[in-house]
């Protein structure tokens, strides 16, 4: 029985590392220390206003008193709490004439842009980390929109995998535009792609970890405080025409570290299973053997990438000016311990989502 549960522990473990992307991915609102007065009401455009971070920055947006457009996808259905106040307008990105149809019938001062491939692999990536986001900058350019702020991500500075290229290819089309002002906010991963495992800790799971749980640290950002970084952007001098990376108030943590803050605060005994990391090579290869003949098996090989990338590599800052917030990890952790986490089915392991 043992054997079996902790062979399901690290499949599902595998399977969380390997759907993070830009989870990579608090959920309180706070004003974040740092946070500039603004200087005047805009009117912005959010791009990928539904997704994980995108809808904080609708948010925080509307608290500011700018007018504020959230551009979403046909179909969808924006959350009230988040989107109360905003003018909810419905658009393709894949599109670039449905966005100028939509989203610039005023003359428009910012775009912010939280466009993201879910799965990262290279289709979908060039598809929305780069075609999409160019899509939403050149209409952005045609409307004469003076800022473009983009989310990007911490880890293009090592850029080993699809979704990491695509990112960096707009990126530099985005630099090199010339007519925008834009500042590129990189940070370094939100806290729900780092508390995937809390609802199976709370069941007498073991903490599951890739080789002795010390490989790498981070410091996540809250998404609250993400998107005050983000409008910020609009008003402080200092973050125009740069890249910006960015994370969280604490100092890293290891997974083990982790995972000792999580037992201390839902009060069970520390277990932990450790699973070599050497595992991802294996699957990797398999994979892109299969992947010579078979697209899905390619993609799949892509994903175990992204997987091995976020086991093994810091998402670190360390420079004073590259922490901001007012949120703490432990404070995240505190919270969902008690109130249970939003579901996602790319970070929350074997959980379940809210009735």
């Amino acid at each position: 029985m043992q054997m079996k549960m902790r062979t399901i522990a690290l499949f599902v473990l595998i399977l969380e590392f390997i759907s993070l992307v830009e989870a990579l991915r608090l959920s309180m609102t706070t004003i974040a220390s740092g946070m500039s007065v603004s200087t005047g009401k805009k009117r912005v455009v959010v791009v990928g206003a539904t997704g994980y971070i995108g809808k904080f920055v609708v948010k925080e947006c509307i608290r500011r008193g700018h007018e504020t457009i959230a551009l979403v996808r046909p179909g969808s259905a924006p959350k009230d709490d988040f989107f109360n106040g905003a003018q909810v307008v419905y658009g393709d990105v894949t599109d670039e004439s449905s966005i100028r149809q939509v989203a610039f019938e005023k003359k428009t001062d910012a775009v912010i842009s939280c466009l993201a491939s879910r799965s990262g692999t290279e289709s979908d990536s060039y598809k929305i980390d780069y075609q999409a986001t160019l899509n939403s900058l050149n209409a952005a350019r045609s409307a004469k929109v003076d800022h473009f702020v983009l989310l990007s991500a911490f880890c293009v500075r090592k850029p080993l995998l699809q979704f990491q290229n695509a990112k960096l290819k707009f990126e530099e089309a985005l630099i090199n535009a010339g007519d925008i002002k834009y500042s590129i906010v990189r940070p370094t991963a939100f806290f729900k792609s780092v508390s995937g495992q809390l609802e199976l800790l709370q069941q007498g799971w073991p903490f599951v970890m890739f080789g002795d749980g010390e490989i790498c640290k981070c410091n996540p950002i809250a998404e609250s405080d993400l998107a005050t970084y983000m409008l910020n952007c609009l008003d402080e001098p200092d973050k125009f025409n740069k890249i910006l990376d960015i994370g969280g108030p604490d100092q890293g943590m290891s997974m083990k570290d982790q995972a000792e803050m999580i037992f201390e605060i839902i009060g069970k005994k520390p277990a932990y299973w450790a699973a070599p990391i050497g595992l991802f090579d294996a699957i990797i290869n398999f994979l892109a053997f299969f992947g010579k003949f078979n697209d899905g098996a390619k993609d799949a090989a892509e994903l175990a990438r992204i997987g091995k990338y976020y086991a093994v590599e810091d998402m670190l800052t360390t420079a004073p000016s590259e922490k901001f917030g007012a949120v703490t990890l432990r404070q995240h952790y505190e919270r969902i311990a008690v109130e249970g986490q939003e579901y996602d089915p790319y970070t929350t392991m074997l959980g379940k989502p809210k009735k």
